[in-house]
């Protein structure tokens, strides 16, 4: 325990390294370069080589380590198994040429120059790999993701990533001090094989069920703590096995990207992540000892020049042979000139081993980490300029879509509205938008409310709306209306803050659950508040329509603002009566037969949940049973004239009413 007044040695440094680093990064992104180069300069600023504000490296580097865990969960949680086999060729394909020829390319070079063939291929290995880190960021940056571009970089790093087993078991054979030879790296290899192996099929069986548990609770610290702990427990098991707990985590984040809720837990660990990262980036720069490489400063200039024409010559090649194309296979080749941040920990097994880059001992550790540092801080130049290039060469008519291109499957990509929570409101709601052929997106915490805002055609994002996970995962490019019904007034204006900021041009709608804060509410930049107390949602609905100018589509309905309660006769016997609620008729005729233009239903029921007017069992389609069935929305009403009964398909009950719908509010 410190005494008062005393300060905590940790904290001056911690702030310093904060503070510099978001000061610089904030000066790269005015003048429109990615933070990270901000994140460089900040550690060769901050290390022990200049002005020595950081004391306690090993401290720093970590805390780097779990940044670069946590930066390798999300990426795995953004690749998903499926959208992994998609790209696989660039995974199998162009990622095994690229490394092979590489190392083969550097081996041949110190060969030429009489240096040892182990020295040339632990050097080729160094060279060989990209930084997944940063590349990722600028293709993020670039929204080239989904390109052709970045699915080549991606598929490339991805190999990479798992080429560095591979490359830490060889490193003892080159070194002189292999345990068992051959056989001994067979071995290892098989055992890292069956270890990945192990892990997978355990975090498919346990990880759903436990965040479907965690989620239940609606807490977003305790869904933190989980997905923090799955993805650092899951790094220190694939660690024991000797395996590289970066990998670990990558395994970790691709089984998460298979739950519905891999959206939520990105939005939640991101914040952590993106700070974790920064310190990584830091602590790279700390590496750098500006004044020795004074003397040295032709060799880091030639050394970098020979590793980005290596690394696009190759790149290129392993890209091209795959026949996407020139400017694809040159754009990923400028994107992946660089070397990574991997690069380092082989370096540090090597040097276990007796290995140096490039044989020069101490200074080709230094002239490693100046060369690094120099193409990691020119990456988004590099990329850059290898887009102007590619679009300099001829487009070559691409082959047709074969399984693995890559290719993404589309979806809907009309204008939407955002539900920002779902509930009572939000669902009524969303069925007046749906009848009026309005795409919805729901934001919600509950697995339960995304479960059911899916059954009934939604597209759901689980999580916060106003988590910066959760707003990616929308795609707020085409979000045209915001609508925030579910929250009181006071949690609506947070609500309404973030969301402005996010997309300052999207109208924002404010229904609160409490009596409106309606001069708060506005200061939030609300574009429209409605009243609380309104009984109807269709007001709601018709405000929601005008802001985004869509004619209103009542299909007949005879009084579109009668909300219909059909109240139960207390002596009747039904252990679903609670499930009845005050709705408003979707349509005056069965919503799906007027949707197929038939008008060949017999009777009409009323779903009491819902609002849904669906035909009966003895109508050709059967539309009310259908819904009841799907929804298990158990009760409908008879809207027939003079009839004033309930019909509970679960109970097979006929269900009296209490008063006539006359009665009705």
């Amino acid at each position: 325990m410190l005494a008062a007044g005393e300060t905590p040695e940790f904290l001056g440094p911690i702030v310093a390294l904060l503070v510099s680093a978001g000061l610089i990064g904030a000066l790269f992104v005015r003048i429109k370069v990615v933070p990270i180069v901000g994140f460089l300069l900040a550690g060769v600023l901050l290390g022990p080589h200049q002005l020595g504000l950081i004391a306690d490296e090993e401290a720093v580097h970590s805390a780097a380590d779990i940044g670069v865990m946590l930066l390798l969960f999300t990426i795995g949680a953004e690749f998903s198994v499926e959208r992994l086999s998609r790209i696989k060729r660039f995974v199998l394909g162009g990622g095994t040429v690229q490394v092979v020829l590489t190392t083969a390319v550097v081996t041949g070079l110190f060969a030429l120059l009489g240096q040892d063939w182990r020295v040339g291929v632990f050097t080729g290995f160094l060279i060989a790999l990209s930084s997944t880190a940063i590349v990722l960021k600028v293709i993020a940056a670039k929204g080239a993701t989904q390109q052709p571009i970045g699915q080549a970089a991606v598929g490339t790093l991805i190999f990479q990533d798992l080429a560095i087993i591979v490359m830490v078991l060889l490193i003892p054979v080159l070194g002189g001090e292999s345990d068992g030879g051959a056989l001994g790296i067979a071995r290892a290899l098989g055992t890292a094989a069956l270890v990945l192996t192990a892990v997978l099929v355990v975090a498919r069986k346990v990880m759903p069920p436990l965040l479907e548990r965690v989620a239940r609770l609606c807490s977003p610290e305790v869904f933190l703590l989980t997905i923090v702990a799955i993805a650092l427990g899951v790094a220190y098991v694939t660690s024991l096995a000797g395996i590289s707990e970066a990998l670990g985590a990558f395994l970790a984040g691709m089984v998460l990207s298979e739950s519905r809720h891999s959206a939520h837990a990105l939005s939640e660990i991101m914040p952590l992540q993106m700070i974790f990262s920064a310190v990584f980036f830091v602590s790279i720069g700390m590496l750098l000892d500006v004044g020795a490489l004074a003397e040295l400063w032709w060799m880091v200039l030639i050394a970098a020049a020979a590793v980005v024409v290596i690394k696009v010559a190759t790149a290129y090649t392993a890209v091209a042979v795959l026949r996407v194309g020139a400017p694809t296979a040159m754009g990923a080749a400028f994107l992946l000139a660089q070397i990574g941040e991997f690069s380092f920990v082989l370096q540090q097994v090597g040097s276990d081993y007796g290995l140096t880059p490039a044989g020069l001992g101490a200074e080709g550790d230094q002239l490693l980490v100046a060369v690094t540092v120099l193409l990691m801080a020119a990456t988004p130049a590099l990329g850059a300029l290898g887009g102007t290039l590619a679009r300099r060469l001829p487009e070559r008519a691409a082959p047709a879509p074969a399984d693995g291109d890559g290719s993404e499957p589309s979806g809907d990509t009309r204008d939407r509205v955002l539900l920002s929570g779902w509930g009572p409101v939000s669902k009524n709601l969303g069925h007046y938008l749906k009848v009026n052929d309005v795409p919805v997106t729901v934001t919600t915490l509950s697995p339960d409310l995304a479960a059911e805002a899916e059954a009934f055609g939604h597209t759901v994002v689980r999580g916060e709306a106003i988590k910066a996970g959760v707003l990616h995962e929308i795609d707020m490019e085409r979000v045209k209306l915001i609508v925030i019904a579910e929250n009181s007034a006071e949690e609506a204006t947070h609500v309404a803050h973030v969301l402005h900021g996010v997309a300052p041009g999207v109208p924002i709608v404010v229904r609160p659950t409490d009596a409106p804060d309606v001069a708060g509410l506005y200061e939030a930049r609300v574009e429209r508040v409605v009243d609380t107390h309104r009984a109807v949602t269709e007001p709601l609905g018709r405000t929601v329509l005008d802001l985004l100018k869509i004619d209103h589509v009542d299909m007949g309905r005879p009084n579109p603002t009668a909300v219909d309660l059909f109240r139960p006769d207390p002596d009747t016997a039904c252990a679903h009566a609670e499930t009845i609620q005050p709705v408003l008729p979707k349509s005056a005729g069965c919503t799906e037969c007027l949707r197929q233009g038939r008008r060949d239903w017999i009777h009409l029921r009323l779903c009491t949940s819902c609002g849904f007017v669906g035909c009966c069992d003895d109508s050709p389609g059967r539309h009310a049973g259908l819904h009841a069935d799907r929804f298990a929305h158990p009760i409908v009403r008879s809207v027939e004239p003079g009839e004033t009964w309930a019909w509970c398909y679960l109970d097979s009950a006929m269900l009296d009413s209490a008063d006539t719908p006359a009665e009705h509010p």
